[in-house]
């Protein structure tokens, strides 16, 4: 929200100097974004008087000037502009100027032999709207030697200021006014608005054709012509006032609803009287039906968008932008001017579905308030009256305004409770009184009646919030929490709080870049990765590639990874832990931990090395990965189960499932499916692991904290290898597991250090080789004893794999 410092004068009768008034926007909650101070920026630029102006010896476009510019002695300046010519008044830069048109800073110089001193400057190198084919022209009586900014009136400062959603009334300059006076910066000036009387009837009718249910899309519309007006350009004053943010002067009526906008929030629009035919009707489109809007675009209408319409078909899109057909210009004689109510969510919806930005709509889906809907029409009938002359009809109102009256009780107590501040009953009761709202009641509390452009009150602490916006949060003094003298606390994480800090603790030792992405991917990703349930489809989408909850981590750091190598950082490795959605239900929502490696991105470092070749990822990098975390999160992997092939969209026979039992999984890890890469537009290779940290089994109870004491064998430990030949299909895993359970408590270590098929090896099986280390804790180990654990090693896994000693 942009506005000046003279505009808000307007409303707010205050001596404050700008600095004031931009540490109280602050101070209760209007955020200032910046400050353009126009006359500070080009307080170098000083207007000056061409004496004489010579053809230019050496160019036949440049002409030498000597220019007056206030000092007693002018000065050489050589100029390119075809209006350059003895007797013009213009404007001068020095030397040393920073231009900001042109972001340089001049200096002396000698351009084609002849020494200039300065620069004659046009609108577009002081970075200021007007003809800047040639340099300002400006009128006999402009006084030499004086600041131009502060002649041409640029000496008003433009604050902007950031509003957040629930503050529709800061969408004006008169309800910032009205802040600012609660704030006791000044006192608020009148506002009220004397009606109009109509000199005939409108014979425009206003039909709203909805059915009942629908009513509320449009509440109220207010309609009133005006005959006989003037249309042509807005006088200087606002011209200068909608320059100054941003907003290009148009003609007398339209700049009179943009100054109405941003002056009382409320959004208006006219109509050409005589281009609409028949009466006014507010309906949905019908389907098939176009605009062709004000900003030159045709948009394609369906029903659920909202227009006013007459015998032509559509001529407004209702809250949002008006037609081209019916828009006034100069040769306007008849003025429809409207005010109307719109549906908040409708006006949102619509304006996205169609890619429509405007202040109406900026306004209107943040609510506008309805008490305003006749003074609004008033207030531009009566520029339109003093600006372009004409005649009013009586105002057609359709519709009822709505009934926004509300009461809420506020125990004056509870300014105390809710922020700690000692404010007297008496300076809270002139506090709200002053922002609008009603009191009444003397004792110990007060029944409060909030105004109709605050909507966003809703009960008793709202309005503490208030009072504590207006009084200043600064205020309020900070306190420690008190101090616990005695006993120990007690934890305050949850296990699964305490898992996700772990996770990405121990994801971001391994090398990985934690990456936080959207929490909803398009529908396409959604389904190629288990999801696409259609409760988890967005009502509003943002984007329309960003439309589900997502399934998976997934596709966010898929997509991620490859915009990194489209950037030339292929070798990247990156994490997640979020919550990922399986339906709507609370139980379908879960905490997934998921990394992804990409090219050569390995643990132990990416890249090409001379020492070592480069080496792509890998599953047993994703492996590596997964047991890490899961050791990480006080998981035994050792009962981990690891099935292969994982859900479909890793590669069938370069993945697997982790899980304790058939119906516990906890995650996968793998090479990605080729297709799913097609699908996303995205080169390999990648590797991933997701491991779901709620279904993690939680760790048994233990009696302390205290970690067990070391127990080291003073016993020399002692290697045994064996190689079993086995059929290809078994998992080197099921043989792992098999030697361990021959001999728990003896047995510290067992590694597959070789696979091998080939010569030598039955066609369809395998050699595994497996080194197994024996730890003795009581006593040496006898040969006998040696060999009694390795028969029952080999026992083991010949009745639990099928597999035979290889000799």
């Amino acid at each position: 929200m942009k506005f000046t410092l003279s505009w808000l004068k307007d409303h707010l009768d205050t001596d404050a100097s700008l600095q004031d008034v931009l540490d109280a926007l602050n101070r209760i909650g209007l955020e200032v974004e910046g400050v353009e101070d126009k006359a500070k920026e080009l307080a170098a630029f000083r207007i000056a008087h061409i004496v004489a102006a010579e053809q230019h010896p050496n160019a036949d476009r440049l002409r030498v000037c000597s220019v007056d510019i206030g000092d007693g002695t002018p000065v050489q300046v050589v100029c390119g502009a075809a209006n350059a010519r003895a007797g013009l008044k213009t404007v001068f830069a020095a030397p040393g100027t920073y231009i900001p048109g042109k972001d340089i800073t001049i200096a002396v110089g000698s351009i084609r032999g002849v020494e200039s001193k300065g620069m004659m400057c046009s609108p577009e190198e002081l970075d200021l709207p007007g003809d800047s084919d040639g340099i300002f022209e400006l009128p006999a009586d402009a006084p030499v030697g004086q600041p131009y900014a502060v002649w041409a009136g640029l000496d008003d400062p433009v604050i902007e200021i950031a509003v957040t959603p629930n503050r529709p009334d800061a969408l004006g300059v008169a309800g910032i006014a009205r802040d600012l006076a609660a704030a006791g910066l000044g006192r608020l000036k009148d506002g009220d608005i004397a009606p109009i009387s109509g000199a005939f009837a409108n014979p425009v009718e206003v039909i709203r054709d909805f059915a009942a249910d629908d009513a509320f899309l449009n509440p109220v519309f207010a309609l009133r012509l005006v005959r006989g007006v003037k249309n042509g350009p807005s006088p200087e004053w606002l011209q200068k006032r909608l320059t100054a943010i941003g907003l290009r002067p148009i003609n007398i009526l339209v700049d009179i609803t943009n100054y109405v906008t941003f002056d009382r929030g409320r959004p208006l629009h006219v109509f050409d009287a005589a281009k609409v035919k028949g009466n006014l009707v507010v309906r949905r489109a019908r389907a098939g039906e176009e605009l062709l809007a004000l900003d030159g675009k045709t948009y394609k209408l369906g029903g659920n968008h909202i227009v006013i319409a007459d015998d032509n078909g559509p001529e407004s899109l209702g809250g949002i932008m008006g037609g081209e057909h019916s828009g006034c210009d100069e040769t306007t004689t008849d003025v429809l001017i409207e005010s109307a109510l719109w549906d908040e969510l409708t006006i949102a919806r619509t304006g996205r579905e169609l890619g429509i930005i405007t202040d109406a709509r900026y306004r209107f889906e943040r609510g506008v308030d309805p008490a305003f809907t006749l003074p609004g029409i008033e207030l531009a009938t009566r520029l339109v009256l003093d600006l372009a002359g004409g005649k009013p009809s009586e105002v057609t109102l359709a519709g009822a305004i709505p009934d926004t009256t509300r009461t809420i009780t506020l125990p004056w107590s509870e300014i105390k409770r809710l922020t700690g501040l000692d404010i007297p009953a008496d300076d809270a009761r002139r506090t709200l009184e002053v922002l609008g709202f009603t009191v009444d009641g003397d004792g110990d509390s007060a029944t409060v009646t909030p105004p109709s452009w605050r909507p966003d009150v809703e009960g008793k602490a709202d309005l503490v919030e208030e009072v504590l916006r207006i009084t200043g949060i600064d205020n309020v003094t900070s306190t420690p929490l008190p101090r616990i003298e005695a006993g120990i606390t007690r934890p305050v994480l949850t296990l699964l709080q305490k898992r996700t800090r772990t996770a990405r603790r121990l994801l971001a030792s391994r090398g990985l870049v934690e990456a936080v992405t959207w929490s909803f991917v398009a529908k396409a990703d959604a389904e190629a990765f288990g999801g696409g349930d259609p409760r988890l489809a967005l009502a509003n989408p943002i984007a329309a590639d960003l439309s589900d909850m997502r399934p998976n981590l997934l596709p966010g750091l898929i997509r991620a990874a490859q915009r990194n190598a489209d950037r030339g950082y292929g070798d990247v490795a990156l994490f997640e832990v979020g919550q990922v959605f399986a339906d709507d239900t609370p139980e379908g929502q879960t905490t997934s931990a998921v990394a992804l490696r990409r090219g050569t991105a390995r643990a132990e470092g990416a890249g090409r090395d001379w020492r070592n070749p480069a080496k792509n990822v890998d599953v047993f990098d994703a492996k590596a990965d997964a047991f890490a975390l899961l050791t990480a999160l006080g998981i035994a992997t050792a009962g981990v189960q690891i099935v292969p092939g994982g859900p479909a969209w890793y590669h069938p026979g370069r993945s697997a499932t982790l899980q304790f039992g058939p119906k516990n999984i906890i995650g996968a890890f793998g090479e990605l499916h080729p297709k799913i890469l097609q699908a996303l537009d995205v080169k390999g290779p990648l590797v991933a692991i997701e491991i779901t940290l709620d279904a993690l089994p939680v760790p048994k109870e233990r009696p302390t904290k205290a970690r067990p004491k070391l127990a080291l064998s003073e016993f020399q430990p002692l290697s045994r290898d064996f190689a079993f030949v086995v059929d290809v299909a078994v998992p080197a895993g099921d043989i792992l597991r098999a030697v361990q359970s021959a001999d728990r408590a003896l047995l510290s270590d067992v590694t597959v250090f070789d696979i091998y098929e080939g010569p030598g090896v039955e066609a369809g099986k395998k050699s595994v080789a497996v080194a197994v280390t024996l730890q003795p804790a009581g006593k040496t180990l006898t040969d006998a004893e040696i060999e009694t654990v390795s028969t029952r090693i080999v026992d083991a896994v010949v009745k639990k794999t099928g597999a035979i000693l290889r000799a």
